[in-house]
């Protein structure tokens, strides 16, 4: 059924319009620290939006040059802030997260963009010219700049004023940030070579995610041009040669001065390494640069790739792109919603609106307004030709891509005593200055704010900052200076004192550093993070002035349990609010997870119970925590509800609790796989039961099979789950009746032989005779 004309028109109208509000939509990447280009201009907005790459966000985002390091196989929280909505119907919404390592990546020593011409670099060798910054290479950029483009893509109407890899819809006029190769930056999965390595992708769609994680270039090599080294330079020198795209035109190519054929069609190595995880982004609002539910960020916990024997410490960056596509582009990747046209001697491949708005065909629509171009006049009513609006629309920022990166940071090899503990890492995020002045960076805070760990594992203290933030900056020490340490915060004086719980984040003074040891640190180091004494270089020490801007403490093991509240002394004031953080030690596993309609597995690291989710078992992105409680903790936690386990015996498990304990799945007959490690249970039978009542008052029975150990269940709910062993009742009977019997057999004989002698007496002759019959003689 068609619907009316100011229907259509009012529908167009709201989708356009929504489409403009995303024009100016921005990623900002606050930890690892987000360079949005930045060097370390002591000025709000950046000096050079060209540096390194294109982010197209605003001017004043980012994070001075502060660099870190990481140990191999740690947590990195990545933590970021993006304009504009995800998980949502407003629009699609996509981040792509990636790194890349080589020796030559750096940060540089000033904010002008590394030269193209090799005659302006030190000793002609742009990549090894320190004073400039760099992520990809010379190399990488002069094939991308001489590559023939992709002519496939939608360009809607920009005029492309070239035909290589460098112009593209959002960069028509083939403006140069580093090195980056602009149509590289734009699309993904991406069609020839990159240095980027796949993390993960967060889609609103996960039906593409099989797509992304079979083309990804983590496990599929990429097919391309390959043209030697001299050849390269002799066509950057004249730019007369284009690199084709394809393997005909590819080795046909000649190329000067010899004039031989020089292209290869070859396929480069993949980057070795597992596919990236896909699943549904986080939710978020539109136009906020904010939180997502609960007042967290969006956050994704990275597992940092581990270092082969063979190989030395890797310098790295990280990038986070985030793609808006509004609604009218439909499914976006379909051909059928393209029109191809010739015009000012250029393929321009437009969109075709007219069956969205159920218009007769694209040339009516376009003669009603209803065209994806630079601002269009749409008749709203086909009534009133006369009666027009104009769109404020700009098609170069339609399915638009942003992207932040970080520093420039290492990631090392663990030394001998680290190598099989789990280490945390907690960093500082943000930077100098009141909430305004900041914008849109964000104030201090730990990241991450909560850390929940176990027993004996390792944490890893480190942070840096900058001195050269805005003089007028509000906050205390030095004016446009970054600094922080860590202290326990003090009890709050009207709460009950316990022995696990120390310090509160509702009181902002510090407690005496000898009352309380922070996880069981010594006092040496307590003082080292209260006063950064191992950084400091004299002079005025209560605000930190002297202390530098980085600061690293070691590895240090976690050696008591408790909650433990902890904070800034510093960047306490009105202007920094506060900067606290809490650790939590606990003596048993923990983890949390989230798993969306892509499926997944969450184990605990001492492998007491792994929890799987198959595909499509989940209706969306769900929040998931696995932990364990000892059978001691488990036994009072009962008892504090005033309950007693009013199943089974004796205990064949620890107590699992995995939460929720009701969660959304797709259908009622979906269920997922838990699994639990059984302690010892010789000679008794096992059953699992789950306990879904915060007061544990039922306990139902569920059904199980035991495999080397391994008790598995299929549920389709979360809750308390513990195996319990019990007396086999049947058995029992079973052998009471048997022992009955036989003695009934004894009794009765001996009475019956009793009454009749002969009997007896004839019974004892016959053994006789059949044991001589059994003698080998007589």
């Amino acid at each position: 059924m068609l619907r009316s004309t100011s229907s259509i028109g009012l529908s167009f109208l709201i989708l356009l319009i929504s489409s403009f509000i995303l024009i100016k939509c921005d990623i900002y990447l606050h930890n690892p620290r987000g360079s949005n280009n930045r060097y370390n201009e002591a000025t709000r907005p950046r000096n050079n939006d060209n540096r390194l790459f294109d982010s197209q966000n605003n001017n004043r985002g980012g994070y001075n040059v502060g660099n870190l390091f990481y140990y191999e196989n740690t947590e990195l929280s990545i933590e970021w802030t993006n304009q504009h909505s995800c998980a949502d119907s407003n629009s699609h919404c996509e981040f792509i997260i990636q790194y890349m390592c080589s020796d030559t990546v750096r940060d540089g020593t000033t904010t002008k963009t590394i030269p193209v011409n090799k005659e302006q670099c030190s000793e002609t060798d742009c990549n090894k010219d320190v004073i400039f910054g760099m992520h990809e290479d010379w190399n990488y950029y002069v094939n991308c700049q001489l590559r023939e483009r992709n002519s496939k893509l939608f360009t809607a109407d920009q005029i492309l004023r070239g035909k290589t890899a460098v112009f593209t819809r959002q960069n028509p006029n083939g403006a140069r940030y580093g090195y980056e190769c602009p149509e590289e930056r734009d699309y993904y999965p991406y069609w020839r070579p990159s240095p980027w390595r796949d993390i993960v992708i967060l889609t609103n769609n996960v039906s593409r995610c099989d797509f992304y994680q079979q083309e990804s270039e983590n496990v599929k090599g990429r097919w391309y041009c390959h043209i030697d080294e001299n050849y390269l330079k002799s066509m950057f020198d004249s730019r007369k040669t284009i690199i084709p795209n394809n393997q005909e035109h590819c080795e046909a190519l000649v190329c000067s001065p010899d004039n031989t054929k020089c292209g290869r069609w070859i396929l480069s190595e993949k980057h070795d390494l597992s596919q990236p995880v896909c699943r549904e982004t986080q939710w978020s609002r539109d136009n906020h640069l904010g939180n997502t539910i609960g007042g967290y960020p969006m956050v994704y916990n990275w597992t940092l790739p581990s270092i082969k024997e063979t190989e030395s410490d890797k310098r790295c960056n990280l990038r986070i792109r985030y793609n808006i596509s509004t609604n009218e582009f439909g499914d976006g990747w379909s051909p059928h919603i393209y029109r191809r046209e010739r015009k000012r001697k250029s393929d321009i491949i437009e969109l075709d609106l007219s069956k969205k708005y159920n218009i007769k065909d694209i040339t009516a629509a376009k003669e009603r307004g209803y065209e994806f171009k630079q601002n269009p006049k749409p008749i709203i009513f086909a009534e009133d030709e006369n009666f027009k609006l104009q769109l404020a629309i700009n098609t170069n920022q339609y399915g638009r891509t942003f992207q932040d990166r970080s520093h420039a940071f290492e990631i090392r090899k663990r030394r001998p005593s680290l190598k099989d503990v789990t280490i945390h890492n907690i960093n500082v995020r943000g930077k100098r200055g009141n909430i305004v002045q900041v914008y849109p960076a964000v104030e201090y805070d730990f990241v991450p704010n909560v850390l929940i760990a176990q027993l004996h594992d390792y944490i890893h203290f480190q942070w840096s900052g900058s001195d050269t933030n805005p003089n007028n900056n509000d906050g205390q020490g030095r004016a446009g200076t970054d600094r922080s340490n860590i202290i326990m915060l003090k009890h709050a004086d009207w709460l009950t004192r316990s022995n696990t719980i120390y310090g509160h984040w509702n009181t902002n003074y510090p407690s005496n550093i000898r009352n309380i040891a922070l996880v069981g640190i010594n006092i040496t180091i307590l003082e080292e993070l209260a006063l950064l004494s191992n950084n400091q270089l004299g002079g005025n020490m209560r605000e930190l002035d002297e202390a530098g801007t980085y600061y690293n403490l070691p590895p240090q093991e976690f050696n008591n349990i408790g909650t433990y509240h902890y904070m800034c002394t510093r960047n306490n004031n009105f202007s920094n609010r506060s900067q606290k953080g809490r650790i939590v030690v606990l003596n048993n596993g923990y983890i949390v997870a989230a798993i969306g309609r892509m499926g997944g597995t969450i184990s605990l690291k001492n492998r007491k119970c792994t929890v799987t989710i198959d595909r499509d078992v989940l209706n969306g992105l769900q929040q998931f925590t696995l932990s364990e409680w000892s059978i001691e903790d488990g036994e009072k936690k009962l008892s504090e509800k005033g309950r007693i386990m009013s199943v089974g015996s004796g205990y064949a498990s620890s107590f699992i609790v995995l939460q929720p304990s009701i969660f959304s799945t797709n259908s009622k007959n979906k269920t997922f796989k838990i699994e639990l490690e059984l302690n010892s249970y010789t000679g008794r039978s096992v059953a699992l039961y789950r306990s879904i009542s915060e007061s544990f008052a039922t306990w139902q029975y569920l059904e199980s099979t035991i495999n080397d150990g391994i008790m598995s269940s299929y549920t389709d709910r979360g809750g308390v789950f513990v195996a319990r062993t019990y007396i086999n009742i049947g058995a029992i009977v079973g052998g009471v009746l048997s022992a009955v019997i036989v003695i009934v057999l004894i009794v009765g004989s001996v009475v019956y032989f009793r009454r009749n002698s002969d009997s007896w007496k004839g019974l004892k002759a016959s053994v006789r005779n059949c044991c001589r019959s059994l003698k080998p003689k007589i």
